[in-house]
């Protein structure tokens, strides 16, 4: 379905035209609105969203007035390091300065310039980060983030043609893409012209081929992303002479509840809790990320494992939408005791109760963790209630993508510029370096949001000029 078709004249066209509704394709139209062109998204759903109202939707940014409210010095070189750290340096390293530097402003811009609301997540730190830097809407949900975005669109004049499943690009003999057609759920076939184009249309995490060939340890995994991550934006770039990089590194994640398929915030790990195997054991040191905890819990029998944590936890808990909605299915599980923590997870009890109290010795500085995590400022879970919920691991998204520099245009395979030809978010090569344990936490975000305002105002020079 990834196609290029020679150029050809069309009856309309747009001056910029970007594929996909999810936070990196919104923010990229309001980008390029903003910077004096005309835009038009490309959806293919019959509403935005993508993987972003499928996420937490939590954004990392530096240096911004939320984190300055909180007395929090954190200049981008700062994040700049975290994200290279997490990565072990294998990130290329212009794109990670680049979005670093953007990511602040970005946000500020969207609250100050149209209406975006947006509040810093204090109270933890996820993993890899040196100080709080997560920002999210008030709601803390990736639905309400895409929502509020594709209202600012609506404001801005800026419309969204949904059900709008673009199927090939047309190119010039030069590489300049001319047009787009578009696969309609009639059936019917339109094309549109334009002079710019973004593709915000994420990676491949819901073409299962892709994935068994690049990510062979999510072949069988749940996707928790949009199934319409096709890799099409790969395969355009490939098909057009470009080269894609990054294609094993993604996010994983090692807490969804199963069977209901509900996202549980890592930040119950992150204050104190544990996951226990059906044993009943520990198995890791839960505090590397919650990337890789996902290929770790795949490992354990059934692919399955049980966060553990008491009633503080569950409180902080009950602050997350997702979490609520958990409860509301049921995913959410008691115990009084550890016969009947021990009982839920059906795991021997004795084997349980030792757990826990390793746990408390850990927090207690009496005994070191043999998975080198750090229990110092957590309590030992030694009081009931418990709570536990049964999760699995799940590919979220891919990490690799085109080829792009820092103004976010795609390039040839010999390092040149596609004349108009723009990527963001999962459809460009990410900030993770090449493996699942690079991942750091909201980087798919970071880049959706950097890229997406980027890749926007880039569009708008290249046609307004």
């Amino acid at each position: 379905m990834s196609r290029i078709l020679p150029d050809r004249n069309f009856k309309i066209s747009v001056p910029v035209v970007v594929i996909g509704a999810g936070a990196c394709g919104l923010i990229a139209a309001l980008a390029a609105k903003d910077s004096g062109a005309e835009v038009l998204v490309l959806e293919r759903e019959p509403l935005p969203g993508g993987s972003t109202a499928l996420s937490s939707g939590f954004i990392p940014a530096a240096g911004t007035c939320w984190q300055r409210n909180k007395g929090i010095d954190d200049p981008a070189e700062n994040f700049a390091r975290d994200v290279q750290a997490k990565a072990k340096g294998k990130a290329p390293q212009d794109l990670v300065e680049m979005v670093c530097a953007t990511s602040g402003p970005t946000l500020e811009w969207l609250a100050a310039a149209h209406g975006q609301k947006f509040v810093l997540i204090d109270g933890f730190l996820y993993p890899g980060h040196s100080v709080l830097r997560m920002h999210a809407h008030p709601d803390k949900t990736g639905a309400t983030l895409v929502a509020n975005l594709a209202t600012a669109l609506g404001t801005a004049g800026v419309d969204i043609v949904t059900s709008a499943h673009v199927t090939a690009l047309f190119a010039d003999a030069g590489g300049k893409v001319t047009g787009v057609q578009i696969s309609r759920p009639d059936s019917t076939v339109d094309t549109l012209g334009c002079e710019a184009l973004v593709l915000a249309c994420n990676g491949y995490g819901g073409n299962s081929d892709m994935v068994a060939r690049h990510i062979p340890d999510m072949a069988k995994a749940i996707y928790f992303g949009h199934k319409g991550n096709q890799g099409d934006a790969i395969l355009w770039g490939q098909a057009l002479g470009g080269v894609a990089r990054c294609m094993r590194a993604y996010q994983g994640h090692g807490s969804v509840a199963t069977p209901h398929g509900v996202l549980i915030t890592w930040a119950l790990i992150m204050e104190g809790g544990i996951q226990l195997n059906a044993e009943g054991r520990r198995f890791s040191n839960e505090h590397e990320g919650y990337s890789e905890q996902s290929v770790k819990v795949l490992a354990q029998t059934n692919g399955v494992a049980w966060n553990v944590y008491d009633r503080r936890l569950h409180a902080l808990g009950m602050e997350f939408a997702d979490y609520r909605g958990a409860e509301a299915l049921g995913a959410i599980r008691r115990a009084e005791t550890v016969g009947e923590l021990a009982g839920i997870i059906a795991a021997p009890v004795d084997v349980v109760r030792a757990t826990l109290v390793r746990v408390a010795a850990h927090a207690a500085g009496v005994e070191p963790c043999p998975f080198g995590r750090d229990f110092s400022n957590a309590p030992g879970l030694a009081t009931p209630p418990w709570f536990a919920v049964k999760v699995t691991g799940a590919l979220f998204h891919t990490q690799g993508g085109v080829e792009i520099d820092t103004a976010a245009r795609v390039l040839r395979s010999d390092g040149a510029p596609f004349p108009n030809l723009l990527a963001g978010g999962g459809a460009a090569v990410g900030v993770s370096g090449t493996t699942v344990e690079g991942y750091l936490s909201g980087n798919g975000l970071l880049s959706a949001v950097a890229l997406g305002r980027i890749a926007g105002q880039e569009a708008a020079r290249l046609v307004t000029n």
